[in-house]
């Protein structure tokens, strides 16, 4: 009887006892890793969204790497850090404040809701919601203490501080890691790792780029609007309005309305009506009208509903890294089917291109 030439599991396995050891050990290295650099995910995280915002400033420098990657992280972060990251600081003290005065501030709200005609047992509702509100909910949050609110500031600015070191490498370096990247890949993968990485860099782009610019060139201008109309907090607002307008199927409007609201309770319907319309033709006239239809070659192609519930889902679960990696784990998800389809279905990419063409004649014309 003559035994079979292929050797069996159990003898892979010890003459290649060095290399999966090997592997454990990168893998073992890599988890250990994770854990160092999760406390500071929401920097890495950051500085990759802020290279990619900053990446079309640094192209304009061509070979002169170092010295545009230093102006492009600049030109983005002096605007966030003297418009969001004061607006976030000041949206923390608010919230601290209503914390400590929670008394006051229930009396006061129960008191403007006395004053209007609404039926008595509506106003019951809304009065024993917002009792609850300040007897259960503040108090469990103030009573995290001043030594946890302390060390979230801290290491908020530490994580900013860390995006602003990460996004200027990122610019600066980032083409020769993925060159050192593709060095350790074997040569019959490349051509599918070029691709899926073409594929996701357009994604992010759209998903990035286009709305970042937009909001953060109407959270600047809402600066001066806000401050021209007299209304208090000025860059917690302009912050609120960066974070709706960063948000596909969001708007800044649902800032405006409510303060237009507040408006007309203080003022009359003149006053509001005229913030809103100047606020509406200052603040979203030149982004909507000019910058979005300038990025329109960067749109991702995803549809604005999944964005949506991955920028709100990410930001529930991770908070400021979950806000921003959700959308980047969706691209490359898309990224990976689209690079499926091109190597398994290029007929059924081919069908689509042309459903698309369809529905845009003029495309169909330009690509011809």
């Amino acid at each position: 009887m003559r035994l079979s030439q292929n050797p069996d599991g159990v003898s892979q396995i010890i003459a290649n006892r060095w290399k999966i050891g090997a592997a454990l050990a990168v893998a073992l290295l890599l988890y250990f890793s994770f854990l160092i650099l999760l406390p500071f995910a929401d920097g890495i995280v950051l500085g990759i969204v802020f290279a990619y915002i900053a990446r079309p400033i640094r192209v304009k420098f061509k070979k002169h790497r170092k010295i545009g990657a230093l102006v492009a992280s600049m030109c983005i972060f002096i605007p966030i850090v003297f418009i969001v990251g004061a607006g976030i600081v000041e949206i923390l003290n608010q919230i601290s404040w209503v914390i400590e005065h929670q008394t006051a501030v229930a009396a006061a709200i129960l008191n403007f809701i006395n004053s209007l005609n609404i039926p008595e047992k509506i106003i019951e509702g809304i009065n024993s919601a917002i009792w609850d509100l300040f007897t259960s909910l503040l108090p469990a949050v103030g009573s995290i203490g001043l030594l946890s609110y302390a060390q979230s500031i801290g290491l908020f600015f530490i994580n900013f501080v860390i995006s602003i070191i990460f996004c200027y490498f990122i610019l600066a370096d980032g083409d020769r890691l993925y060159c050192a990247f593709l060095g350790v890949v074997p040569k019959e993968y490349k051509g599918v790792i070029n691709r899926y990485a073409h594929h996701l860099d357009i994604i992010l782009k759209g998903v990035f780029i286009g709305n970042a610019y937009a909001a953060l060139i109407v959270s600047v201008t809402s600066v001066f609007v806000f401050y021209a109309f007299g209304f208090p907090h000025v860059l917690a607002l302009a912050t609120l309005i960066f974070i709706a307008s960063i948000i596909p199927l969001f708007a800044g409007y649902m800032v405006l309305l409510p303060l237009a609201l507040m408006r007309y309770l203080e003022f009359g319907f003149k006053s509001a009506a005229t913030f809103f319309i100047v606020s509406s033709l200052i603040i979203y006239g030149p982004p909507e009208l000019i910058l979005r239809p300038y990025l329109t070659s960067l749109q991702s192609k995803i549809h604005p509903m999944l964005l949506m519930l991955a920028f709100l889902g990410g930001a529930f679960v991770g908070g400021i890294a979950g806000f921003f990696a959700a959308p980047i784990l969706l691209g490359a998800l898309v990224a990976a089917y689209r690079v499926y389809q091109e190597h398994s279905h290029p007929e059924f990419v081919d069908t689509c291109a042309d459903l698309k063409n369809q529905g845009h004649p003029h495309k169909a014309g330009s690509e011809k």
